[in-house]
């Protein structure tokens, strides 16, 4: 029985606990950090190609929008049969399949000629590209107990801030190889960057473990731990309340949620598809555009591992989702009056330090009273609508400057969705509490 009790992150573990874990995050996290950091850089390099594309295929900022947004639209509708894959047909298999696909398709981008080809690509790329994210959130429920899932939730999302620090000032020098062999350097940025997803999509399939019973790198006695760990949390689950997939799509909760993310990811992608347009036109090259956009993602980084830890020390979801997503708010909204460049980038830097801050913690609230099919249909619901806002935070952005010519007044209009999500955390969570903060 003391294998099975639930041991606190700030109490004693035991050596099979320490070890069991340790092992599992070695394989893992590692490896899929990797697969999402090419995940992330096919999916926002456009930021970046736009600052040649644009003028190039002579795109509107409207048109701009639209093609950065009409990915999401494919990606929502293919969202949750493809997390219901996963659980189906396993990760290893469905996660190869959707890297293979959409490297191929993002490195397709460079034959972009006009605004059809422009929508037709980015709306396939997000089909290719769709049930990869909660698939990930789903696989990782498979082998870290609750009290471990902020800390390697935010070890996994490191990709995203990452994919912008490393890939930015990548992308930015990709640019300069303009002219190379007939090509402009947009084509490069996306052939470069599209085959390493097709390479690792190929690994994939070799290299991760559907389940813990499967993996011939753990011991038996880590198994048994592990096994005996989940499914007394997925008891607890089904004693208060087993869900049917139909029981958890209709869930108030998960609605609930979904709303909540939904502000969350437009202020994610409104920054990372404006945010290079944004710093160039402080007079920068594009290299040093690179460099300057990477800035806010650093410091993103590092305060999402320190934000997530501390929510796991605490054992608190509930404030450490609401009360980023309000600080994000107030930067975007108070960098829509500033002019200065320095003091521009300080308070994007703050909106990052929100966004990323609230990103892992988030994803601990689903899986904290969901488990199985329920868990995958829900996770995928929630990510799916969500990633809406990935086509209306942009195209916010989009529609103001070309209604106003300037895009900070479109930062301003894109604060107030972070700041409905926050309010409804906290609206929300005297509700929802124990759910909320299940996996205290």
């Amino acid at each position: 029985m003391s294998q099975t009790a639930t041991i606190a992150p700030s109490g004693a573990r035991s050596d099979i606990e320490t070890s069991t874990i340790r092992t599992i995050s070695a394989r893992l996290i590692p490896f899929l950090v990797l697969a999402y950091f090419f995940s992330y850089l096919d999916r926002v390099n456009l930021g970046f190609a736009a600052l040649q594309m644009n003028a190039d295929l002579k795109f509107t900022p409207l048109v701009f929008a639209w093609g950065a947004g009409i990915f999401f639209i494919g990606y929502f509708i293919f969202e949750v049969p493809s997390n219901l894959a996963l659980e189906k047909f396993g990760a290893s298999r469905w996660i190869a399949r959707i890297m293979v696909t959409w490297g191929i398709i993002s490195a397709l981008m460079a034959t972009v000629s006009g605004e059809v080809s422009f929508y037709v690509l980015r709306f396939l790329l997000g089909v290719a590209e769709a049930g990869f994210f909660p698939g990930i959130i789903l696989y990782l429920t498979y082998w870290y107990p609750a009290e471990y899932r902020a800390r390697f939730l935010a070890a996994f999302a490191l990709a995203v801030p990452v994919s912008t620090v490393i890939g930015a000032p990548i992308s930015g020098l990709l640019l300069g190889l303009d002219g190379i062999m007939g090509l402009k350097g947009w084509h490069w940025l996306f052939i470069i960057e599209g085959v390493p997803s097709v390479l690792l999509g190929i690994v994939t399939w070799f290299y991760l473990t559907d389940r813990p019973e499967k993996a011939d790198w753990l011991s038996a006695e880590q198994k048994a731990w592990l096994k005996a760990k989940l499914d007394a949390e997925i008891a607890a689950k089904q004693a208060v309340k087993h869900f049917t997939l139909g029981e958890a799509l209709a869930s108030p909760k998960v609605i609930t949620l979904s709303l909540i993310y939904f502000g969350f990811v437009g202020a994610l992608y409104g920054m990372q598809f404006w945010l290079p347009t944004i710093v160039k036109a402080f007079g920068l090259t594009n290299a040093q555009t690179g460099f300057v956009t990477a800035i806010p993602y650093l410091f993103g980084t590092i305060a999402m591992i320190l934000w997530a830890r501390h929510s796991d020390a605490t054992r608190e979801r509930v404030a450490h989702v609401g009360a980023p997503l309000l600080l994000t708010a107030v930067a975007l909204g108070v960098s829509s009056y500033i002019a200065d460049p320095t003091v521009t980038m300080v308070v994007l830097t703050v909106a990052a330090i929100g966004v990323f801050c609230t990103f892992a913690v988030f994803w601990t609230l689903p899986t904290a009273w969901l488990s199985g099919t329920a868990a995958a249909g829900a996770i995928a619901l929630i990510n799916s609508i969500g990633n809406l806002a990935g086509f209306g935070g942009p195209y916010l952005i989009g529609w103001v400057k070309e209604s106003t010519g300037n895009t900070s007044t479109g930062l301003l209009v894109l604060s107030l969705l972070p700041l409905a999500a926050g309010l409804l955390v906290f609206l929300g969570g005297h509700e929802t509490k124990n759910e909320f903060a299940g996996s205290k």
